[in-house]
């Protein structure tokens, strides 16, 4: 049973490559699976470590996700501390992908607040200028495992 959902989520992955008008290469398909598999952003540096094994290098794996990015597959948030972190997208049109993140400041563990609708209201009596659309928000704090 394990083997067929590994195939059908590995088909369901080479259609989303397809779709976004790529090629469905090994490299491709190996940082998608890595990152359909994160429960929060993970680094470069992260997938490497995942996909070093399987003979695929820094560079390939930088590229990969840079393309991936810029085709729509990925998510790139930088969460305060200058390192980018990518996560996968989701297909499903009816589920937004922006969310907020919690990254806890003691152990730098970061989590996905998928489901936190987060609204920002001025106080009366303030003056406030138009500042557009928020599209991103972290929250900083300890996690309870530092806490």
């Amino acid at each position: 049973m394990k083997a067929e959902q590994t195939n059908v989520e590995r088909e369901r992955l080479r259609a989303r490559i397809r779709d976004a008008g790529l090629r469905c290469t090994a490299a491709r398909l190996a940082v998608l699976g890595a990152l359909a598999h994160s429960e929060s952003p993970v680094t470069h540096a992260d997938i490497v470590v995942t996909l070093a094994p399987r003979g695929f290098d820094r560079a390939t794996v930088y590229r990969n996700l840079v393309e991936l990015n810029e085709a729509g597959l990925l998510s790139r948030v930088d969460l305060g501390d200058h390192v980018w972190r990518f996560e996968l997208r989701s297909d499903d049109p009816n589920q937004a992908d922006e969310h907020p993140h919690f990254v806890c400041t003691e152990c730098g563990e970061v989590s996905c607040l998928v489901g936190v609708e987060v609204k920002l209201t001025p106080t009366s009596g303030t003056k406030r200028k138009h500042v557009g659309e928020v599209t991103e928000v972290l929250l900083k704090g300890r996690c309870p495992r530092c806490a």
